[in-house]
């Protein structure tokens, strides 16, 4: 017997799909097998034909017919559109996400475009902070999975992203990731032996990158483990900079671990074509060749990024994106506060600063910056100071005794005399007006801890808070649990949080424009690219108020200090511009690094840089750069966009026999109520089901997150959008905070579940005969699956045929839409008053109807070859070209033999494994399966 991927078969009296067959020593096979029937869907298997002789390879000459004697064929329908659900499409339109729950908006659906135009889905969507890039993530992921890709995905986020990236995914795709943080894992530890990879436990995990970084024991486990997608959140933080970071090691080793890789960051460059390059080599190993030197050119064919600011997407988006109101409160120094200004103004060290190495800022700045965060965090600095410097020696005395004397004019600096801080209060009180309301919650950002707990503790007593009203957020000194728990606390309605104070750990990713459109900068942030990432926390897609940004500034009479709040302000100005035109305010300083930026200010301040020549000098950055990232990933997209294939958004129009899948399920349920108890009720817009006894279909859910199941397994769901999205704030109000109310759509694990139990509404190699009076008495049509897939088992072709006969003759071949067409199968009821009748010409016309669907669907498979035989063979002339450039580079590289003979065998596998992928992946079978669906007769 010989066997291919792509067949069905019969093992152990389950049926298989076989995804690969390797000959073994003794010329018989080992089978790789994904279960296809009930219990065993979506396991995989290995059968050794050695020991299992009783395998069948399912024949479509042996198809029993069966009389469908249910009342408007309701069996039979309900077993076609299963089947037809499992249909992969096999072109690049969408053909799910647009039915997902969200408002719709063609630059959303762009980014999974591009990647289904590529052979391999490897993409970095690097949409300028606010866009929406978690649903750019979730439509690209849908579409995978409805086309088989997407069994296996495991996300990586940084741990303020867990809960939030989990939340979106299921509300808005029904995708259900296992949130491994650091209970989670634990749990996982705690129900596995202890020897099992936690990785094979869960199909869909996500985890924090630095979970991961923290064992080596994951490393192992993650050579062992194999995805289908891996989405990388925030992925500038694996970027390699020459640190040899745990973080980059480990992201490296994960892109070769899957099939699809998807990174998100909307500042996914730091100036450095190296650590930009060793981004795209883990998308595609084989992209850059020179890591220091290259061009767009070199990757322009392989779509691996796509990028789009505010201003490129603002004709679809007119209502979607508030105008954000700016305003600087400026606050006039007390006479304590000039005291110290003065001081520091004048000041000048004698062994500190002569000693300090190179590239780092001047203590003198650093004691600027911080008191311009607030008079408690330059204590703080002074302190560590002295402490680090008082065993160095003598020589460093004199600098003591004059950090001793600030130290004294600091504290005279109480909350009274704090301006700033009073005109914070002063702006919260008065200028805003603020009432405490459950949609009017403020974020103030600091960057120091100890300015942090200062606010925390006054503003507390005089905005007259309760302990639960303001809550403190920091990176350093708080779990991923507390972390994830308070942004989701802050964005809930019955909530009692008002005020959320926090570091820049919450700057990165997370939405907090739920509850709030107010975000006060209480110390201005000397990088823009943190301007840009704290500011999109309110200021972002689905903010439903005109976002308020206020920048606090303590106003000075001493002249040095008067230049450093105008630098500062140049900087609040470019955010601005950038938002307006540029789209990316890092462009003006041109190195693309939050620590490069501020040494940039730094300087600007140490030198007492006049303010309109700083705003010249950045303007200048902006417009001509060394490495212009804005050009080059503007130079991307547009060879992008030039391409016919990606220039329109198409959504496919699936073929279904049902009006949609509310009443698809409904049907469902109600056919399965003949045959068992079923706790149900319907609604005009959903259904609700209690499935408390249904023990088949807790097991489905055994392996996905308790947040997704339902109270006492009470499922409500509906397929009203508008329904859905009140429920998704609804849920913001309850201490779950996740939606009661599911979303009814396929992609759905209620309905998977629903689909698996109506395929045994027949047996394999049977199927059912439906007799319609949309058709004349004398026409007869079969309708017939036909899939090719490749090597790796995935369908490439993959239609439904009617085989038409007239009198017993054959007649011709209509695709699917036209047999919909002709019979109304999709549109109207039939009557089932047909009890028992002859079906010896069905069954004698079988093998002309097969023969002539293999006809149709190898003709499909010979254009389909004649096409691709050119496309592999430039593939794989490019990927020789390509390699012959990465082992020439080597050459120049790498002198030392070891290394390099070390370094040539990791270019050698690379290349090897692409060129391996390829053929597996685009040469095709060559023998088609098919399977025979069901047999329509007339009676008109």
């Amino acid at each position: 017997m010989k066997y291919a991927p792509g067949q069905r078969v019969i093992i152990r009296d389950a049926q298989w799909k076989i995804r690969r067959v390797d000959i073994l020593a003794d010329d018989e096979y080992e089978l790789t097998c994904d279960g296809i029937s009930n219990f065993i869907k979506g396991k995989e298997a290995i059968f050794l034909t050695t020991y299992e002789k009783n395998i069948t390879v399912i024949d479509p000459l042996n198809t029993e017919f069966v009389i469908d004697k249910s009342p408007n064929y309701s069996k039979s329908l309900l077993y076609m559109e299963s089947l037809l659900k499992d249909v992969v499409p096999t072109d690049t339109k969408i053909h799910r996400a647009n039915k997902a729950a969200m408002d719709s908006v063609n630059y959303q659906f762009e980014p999974a475009l591009q990647a289904l135009n590529q052979p391999r889905q490897r993409i970095l969507m690097a949409d300028a902070v606010g866009l929406g890039k978690t649903l750019e993530a979730g439509i690209l992921v849908s579409e995978l999975m409805k086309r088989g890709k997407g069994k296996r995905i495991l996300v990586l986020a940084v741990k303020s992203m867990l809960t939030q990236f989990q939340k979106e995914f299921w509300n808005r795709f029904s995708i259900p990731l296992t949130r491994l943080d650091s209970q989670g894992i634990q749990k996982v530890r705690n129900k596995i032996p202890a020897n099992m990879n936690p990785f094979f436990y869960y199909d869909k995990s996500i985890i924090s990158i630095d979970t991961l970084k923290q064992e080596a024991l994951y490393r192992s486990y993650i050579e062992e483990a194999y995805w289908d997608i891996i989405i990388i959140d925030e992925a500038h933080n694996v970027a390699d900079r020459n640190s040899g970071s745990q973080k980059s090691k480990l992201a490296k080793l994960i892109s070769s671990r899957c099939d699809t890789l998807v990174m998100l960051s909307a500042t996914p460059h730091d100036g450095s074509a190296k650590s930009f390059a060793s981004l795209l080599n883990m998308l595609d190993p084989t992209a850059i060749a020179n890591p220091n030197e290259y061009s767009s050119d070199d990757f322009k064919d392989k779509g691996l990024v796509i990028r789009r600011f505010k201003k490129d997407i603002a004709d679809q988006v007119k209502d979607e994106f508030k105008t954000r109101q700016i305003f600087t409160i400026k606050s006039n120094a007390s006479i304590y506060e000039e005291d110290v200004f003065a001081f520091i103004s004048n000041i000048s060290f004698k062994t500190i600063d002569s000693n300090k190495r190179k590239g780092s800022e001047l203590f003198k700045t650093t004691l600027i910056k911080s008191l311009l965060s607030s008079p408690i965090a330059c204590i703080e600095s002074i302190k560590n100071r002295i402490k680090k410097i008082s065993d160095l020696g003598d020589e460093y005395n004199d600098d003591i005794d004059t950090l001793e004397l600030l130290l004294e004019k600091l504290e005279d600096v109480d909350k009274n005399s704090f301006s700033k801080y009073q005109e914070l209060v002063n702006l919260i009180k008065n200028k805003m007006k603020w009432k405490k309301a459950t949609d009017d919650r403020i974020v103030i950002f600091t960057e120091r801890i100890k300015t942090l707990e200062f606010l925390k503790e006054h503003l507390k007593n005089d905005l007259n808070l309760k302990d639960d009203e303001i809550v403190s957020m920091t990176g350093s000194t708080m779990s991923d649990i507390e972390i994830n728990k308070i942004v989701e606390d802050f964005g809930q309605e019955n909530s009692k949080i008002r005020i959320l104070i926090a570091t820049d750990v919450a700057s990165e990713g997370i939405n907090l424009h739920y509850l709030s459109h107010r975000l006060i900068h209480f110390d201005i942030p000397w990088s823009l690219m943190v301007f840009q990432q704290r500011n999109g926390r309110v200021d972002r897609y689905g903010q439903e108020k005109e976002p308020e940004i206020y920048y606090m500034q303590t106003l000075s009479n001493d002249e040095k200090f008067k230049g450093d709040n105008r630098i500062l302000e140049i900087l609040i100005q470019k955010d601005e511009q950038a938002a307006l035109n540029i789209g990316d305010p890092s462009a003006f300083m041109n190195v693309y690094d939050e620590k490069e930026e501020e040494a940039i200010v730094a300087e600007a301040i140490e030198s007492q840089k006049d303010a309109d020549e700083f705003s010249k000098e950045l303007d200048t950055n902006a417009s001509h750069a060394e490495f212009d990232f804005l050009s080059f990933l503007n130079e991307v997209n547009e060879q992008e966009s030039q391409k016919e294939d990606t220039k329109k958004v198409e959504f496919a129009s699936s073929e279904s026999l049902f009006k949609d899948d509310l009443a698809y399920t409904t049907d469902a349920l109600k056919f399965l109520q003949t045959s068992q108890k079923l706790e149900v009720r319907f609604e005009e817009d959903r259904i609700e089901l209690l499935a408390s006894d249904l023990d088949d279909l807790k097991y489905r859910f055994k392996m996905l997150p308790n947040e997704v199941i339902p109270d006492k397994w009470h499922f409500i769901l509906s397929n009203d959008l508008k329904t859905i999205n009140q429920e998704i704030k609804n849920s913001r109000k309850n201490e779950s905070a996740w939606p009661n109310i599911h979303y009814l759509w396929e992609q759905h694990p209620l309905l998977e579940w629903l689909k698996d139990k109506l395929l045994s509404n027949f047996n394999t190699l049977e199927a059912p005969i439906l007799t319609l009076n949309s058709l004349n008495q004398n026409e007869l049509i079969y309708l017939i699956s036909g899939v090719i897939p490749n090597k790796k088992a995935q369908p490439i072709i993959d239609e439904w045929l009617g085989i038409k006969f007239v009198d017993n003759k054959f007649d011709t071949i209509l695709t699917f839409k036209e047999l919909l067409e002709i019979s109304n199968l999709n549109s109207k009821k039939f009557p089932n008053s047909v009890s028992e009748f002859d079906t010896t010409h069905i069954k004698f016309n079988l093998p002309i109807a097969i023969e002539k669907a293999k006809e149709y669907i190898v003709l499909k498979r010979d254009f389909y070859d004649n096409e691709m035989t050119t496309k592999i063979y430039e593939k794989l002339q490019e990927l020789d070209k390509l390699k012959a450039r990465h082992l020439g580079q080597l050459e120049l590289d790498l002198g030392q033999e070891s290394k390099r003979l070390e370094k040539q065998h990791e270019i050698e596998k690379i290349f090897t494994d692409y060129h391996n992928w390829i053929k597996d992946s685009m040469e095709i079978e060559k023998e088609p399966f098919i399977q025979v669906i069901s047999a329509l007769r007339g009676s008109k």
